[in-house]
């Protein structure tokens, strides 16, 4: 008990007044620890789903029990607040049945036919053959290395031998210009190596081990120094590959970290992605650099006029304020922060709830529209208009919602910090709706970083920053290959042959993965 409660003591009054501000002291402090602790255990929770819990963000719609084989959903799952009207067109039903082998694989007729006996009838006449049954089998052979023994002809004019003169008497033939010079990888086993690695994960230890047991020994140092002497020779093309995205209309970027050892003084380190191009030529360009700053991200855009989409992270905040770009955020992004608040809260029945159930419903919405969009095949002047007349309105209400519930939130549980973020990423969110070519999320360039991830998973790290740069090269051609239909491999294998003996830019641009047409590669692709 104060001093004050002394000198009251026979004040029965002020005792009560003093009791009844201990009483209301202690409710009030009882009621922020009860807020702590839930914010606290919001934590907890969040936390032990990221560390133990499923990856996917798609949201249970059903009753009944989950399936056990549950996977990794890489599209955006949608919630539609109203059950769904599917109407089905009349067709034909589909036989179904084991998908044909690919026609262009050689085929090897093996004979099966019946002995002399099993020719004869029972009447004692030869039977006659009235037809054949086929079934095709698939067969595979082991890898095979041979050795590629290059013999070069050499001439001398035997008149002129002895006689001094300016020319030479002794002609020997040229060899093809080689992706590194004098070296044993031909461009067919350097394209099966860094195929292998950057589209397969298979790290460089492991293929020396493939390599042992087919009785050739290729030292994993040897694939390091191959990787960055190609990566050196291809280095032309990544410069006309970043001029291209720059003169395109929309630019996705995203980054993640890698490991470089020895990369003085940075235990982390990131990998950079550009995505631009057109939509029919798309073009993926990874670039490392040993820091996360804006800088990175300023350098490249240096210039650029037109769509630039990213997520919240803060280093991207200057291209609110570049003239000519227009800066818009990830609606996967947002939701992303509503949807640890339903991980979070446990629901048995995996349906959202509350206040994050709701906002999950508005993005939901925003993704049918789009989703009807692509169903109806629309052009980029169509989704810009459908998006005016039909997504706009939802965003209102959505925008109007939001503050209205900012203010009953603590802001620091998860809802909270879901409905600030969206709050503060507001003006860039719906930007989407300005234009007809870009999307609603960031997507495009999270799916073209991860086969990124998923190699660092296996191969762990990078050694040098050379090996690092030397990777990022490496992924840009493989995986702009990919996204134009290109198989890595034989793409690789062009190149290899191809790109020594380029001299001109426009031969230099030919070679670039979406101006290889894959007629062009028919003739690798084919057995022979």
């Amino acid at each position: 008990m104060n001093q004050e409660a002394f000198a009251n003591i026979n004040d029965v009054e002020k005792l009560k007044e003093i009791m009844a501000s201990f009483v209301s002291d202690f409710s009030d402090r009882e009621h922020n620890y009860k807020a702590e602790i839930k914010i606290l255990n919001e934590q907890i929770k969040s936390l032990l789903d990221r560390l133990f819990g499923k990856k996917t963000e798609k949201i249970n719609k059903d009753d009944g029990q989950r399936s056990l084989f549950d996977t990794f959903e890489p599209d955006t799952p949608i919630l539609d607040d109203e059950p769904e009207e599917i109407s089905v067109p009349a067709h034909k039903g589909k036989k179904t049945g084991r998908k044909p082998l690919p026609a262009n694989l050689p085929r090897v007729e093996v004979i099966h036919d019946l002995s002399e006996e099993e020719k004869t009838c029972g009447c004692g006449c030869m039977k006659s053959r009235c037809g054949q049954e086929e079934s095709e089998q698939l067969e595979i052979i082991p890898a095979q290395m041979r050795v590629i023994k290059n013999i070069r002809y050499k001439y001398a004019c035997k008149n002129c031998e002895g006689v001094e003169d300016d020319g030479p008497t002794v002609s020997i033939a040229r060899m093809p210009e080689q992706m590194i010079p004098k070296s044993i990888a031909t461009p067919g086993l350097l394209a099966h190596i860094l195929t292998a690695k950057f589209a397969d994960a298979l790290p460089f230890y492991r293929q020396e081990k493939q390599f042992h047991r087919i009785g050739v020994d290729i030292h994993r140092s040897n694939m390091c120094n191959w990787a960055i002497k190609v990566a050196q020779g291809c280095e032309i093309l990544l410069e006309f590959m970043k001029g291209e995205i720059l003169n395109g209309p929309v630019i996705n970027i995203d980054e993640t970290t890698v490991q470089v050892l020895k990369e003085p003084k940075r235990s982390k380190c990131y990998m950079w992605v550009f995505k631009g191009g057109t939509p029919d030529n798309p073009i993926i360009l990874f670039q490392y650099h040993p820091t996360r700053s804006g800088d990175v991200a300023r350098n490249f855009l240096n210039g650029y006029q037109g769509i630039v989409q990213t997520d919240g992270y803060g280093a991207y905040d200057f291209l609110d304020h570049i003239e000519g770009i227009i800066h818009v955020a990830c609606w996967i992004h947002a939701r992303r922060k509503f949807m640890e608040v339903v991980k979070a809260a446990g629901n048995k029945d995996g349906k959202p709830t509350g206040i994050s159930g709701k906002a999950l419903k508005y993005i939901s919405k925003l993704y049918k529209i789009e989703r009807e969009a692509k169903e109806l095949g629309l052009s980029a002047d169509g989704l810009y208009r459908k998006r005016q007349e039909q997504a706009l309105p939802i965003l209102d209400e959505f925008k109007k919602w939001l503050d209205a519930q900012v203010e009953k939130v603590p802001p620091k549980s998860l809802l909270g910090k879901a409905i600030n973020y969206t709050l503060n990423q507001w003006h860039r969110l719906v930007l989407y709706t300005e234009s007809g070519l870009v999307m609603p999320d960031n997507n495009v360039v999270e799916n073209a970083i991860r086969p990124f991830v998923v190699g660092r998973k296996n191969w762990l790290f990078s050694c040098t920053s050379e090996g690092a740069r030397a990777s990022a090269c490496i992924y840009s051609l493989i995986e702009t290959a990919k996204a134009n239909g290109l198989e890595p491999y034989w793409y690789l294998k062009f190149l290899f042959e191809n790109l020594p003996e380029a001299m001109t830019e426009d031969e230099f641009k030919a070679l670039m993965p979406q101006n290889v047409d894959k007629n062009l590669l028919e003739n690798y692709t084919t057995p022979r």
